[in-house]
């Protein structure tokens, strides 16, 4: 064979073997892509439900959209290729990032599903405690399991969002009571939990129904004192229901949007005037904006869903305006109170004044 055929026959070879290379080559990335956003003044798909539902208070109709945002996200297990990886870096609706960005390591599907269902129910009642807080609806409070230690004593006992009633028979009413009368205890001796289950369906047998969970204390890493493994919290009561009825959603991300859904359901105001307004980002106690990930999946979401304006929140402006799609506003969010202002700039035409990201 001459020589140039020979080397050409190397040549493609070489090249075969490394494409196979990189088609069977695992590596250690996450990707992330558009989710569905939902309409927190609309209903849920699947059901038909409404996404927020009031009981116990006058309520409003509503018309427009404010929409929260999701990214969808490979599994903990999943690794892509070498091809994916470099595809999804070319391509502008995937986000390629460390796994361990997305998946502390040695974290599970389980753990990582678990975690983010304790975030999603963290951010509602912060989203219902900053709604009714604008509004100036006293409130009351209450203890309650605010996340759960996979593997530890209460995993699979208790969950995030049970109200705590006692312990051993001592009422509860401030979350740091929670670990001085479990310590009472030994390691290996039982603690029995008077909780009122947070059930995932409000017709649920055990709703509201207080119920006695025996656990058997474990001892801590940190020296000879018993522990549950649990992290309790105080967290707001309301004079009324708020049921935020999505399923299969998870993180904390949602909280300015919910916060709004529930102003707008609880005022004769129409905060949208039938204009389509998407967004996202945390939200605290007091109403205060936090910055989330995946902006720029959450942008494509909004835009491709139909929205006109997206709220953004003030740490995550620098990322969002470079990603921003063709036809999409965004407004910059730092507190409830400010969104509701540009709200109200929306409503009034006046959206030349609007926060902006590109603005101080």
């Amino acid at each position: 064979m001459p020589r140039r055929s020979a080397t050409m026959l190397a040549a493609t070879l070489l090249l075969i073997a490394l494409l196979c290379v990189s088609v069977l080559m695992k590596v250690p990335y996450t990707e992330m892509s558009p989710g569905p956003t939902y309409n927190t003044l609309g209903v849920q798909d699947k059901t038909g439900r409404p996404v927020i539902t009031i009981t116990g208070h006058e309520s409003y109709p509503t018309t427009g959209h404010l929409n929260m945002t999701t990214v969808q996200v490979t599994g903990a297990k999943y690794e892509p290729s070498l091809v994916s990886s470099v595809v999804g870096w070319l391509r502008g609706d995937v986000l390629v990032v460390p796994h361990e960005n997305v998946y502390p390591p040695g974290q599970t599907d389980k753990e990582a599903q678990q975690q983010n269902a304790e975030e999603f129910a963290s951010s509602e009642d912060s989203a219902k405690t900053a709604a009714l807080g604008q509004l100036g609806i006293p409130m009351g409070s209450e203890v309650i399991v605010a996340s759960v230690v996979a593997g530890g004593p209460s995993d699979g006992k208790l969950h995030a969002g049970d109200r705590i009633v006692s312990v051993d028979g001592t009422v509860v009413t401030a979350d740091d009571q929670v670990a001085k009368l479990v310590t009472k205890h030994k390691p290996g001796e039982n603690v029995v939990f008077t909780v009122v289950p947070r059930g995932k369906d409000s017709t649920a047998p055990d709703q509201g129904r207080p119920t006695d969970v025996t656990i058997t204390t474990a001892k801590a890493s940190d020296g000879d004192r018993a522990i549950v493994g649990i992290g309790p919290d105080t967290k707001h009561t309301y004079p009324f229901q708020i049921d935020i009825g999505l399923q299969d959603v998870g993180g904390p991300s949602a909280g300015l949007m919910f916060s709004l859904g529930i102003i707008d359901k609880l005022t004769p105001e129409d905060l949208t005037a039938g204009k389509f307004v998407a967004g996202t980002g945390t939200i605290t106690d007091d109403g205060k904006v936090g910055p989330i990930g995946g902006i720029a999946m959450k942008l494509i979401a909004a835009r491709d869903a139909g929205a006109q304006y997206f709220f953004t929140p003030a740490d995550n402006c620098a990322e969002a305006a470079g990603a921003t799609p063709s036809g999409l506003t965004l407004i910059k969010a730092e507190t409830l109170d400010s969104a509701l202002k540009s709200l109200e700039q929306v409503r009034s035409g006046q959206t030349t004044a609007l926060p902006s990201c590109g603005k101080g």
